[in-house]
C-alpha cells in the first residue's frame, strides 16, 4: 500500500511557562492515547491574564496520526 491516510483531532495544551511548554504538554498528552502521531499544527494561541499579568498560555493544536493499515 502506498501513501498514508491520516486522522486529525484537536487538542488544547496549557502552561504558565509559555507557548512551547503548552504545545509540548498537548502533544505529550495526545501521545498517551493516540498512536502513530506524525505532525501538529498550531491553530490558536491565547492565554489568561490575572492582575494585569499573563498567568497561563493556552495553545490549540491539530494533531495528525496515521490510521492503521
Amino acid at each position: 500500500m502506498s501513501g498514508h491516510v491520516y486522522r486529525v483531532t484537536e487538542v488544547v495544551g496549557s502552561s504558565p511557562e509559555g507557548v512551547g511548554p503548552a504545545v509540548r504538554t498537548a502533544v505529550a498528552r495526545a501521545a498517551e492515547t493516540l498512536h502513530g502521531l506524525d505532525w501538529f499544527e498550531v491553530t490558536e494561541i491565547r492565554g489568561r491574564i490575572e492582575e494585569g499579568r499573563i498567568s497561563e498560555y493556552q495553545v490549540a493544536l491539530k494533531v495528525g496520526f496515521r490510521l492503521d493499515d
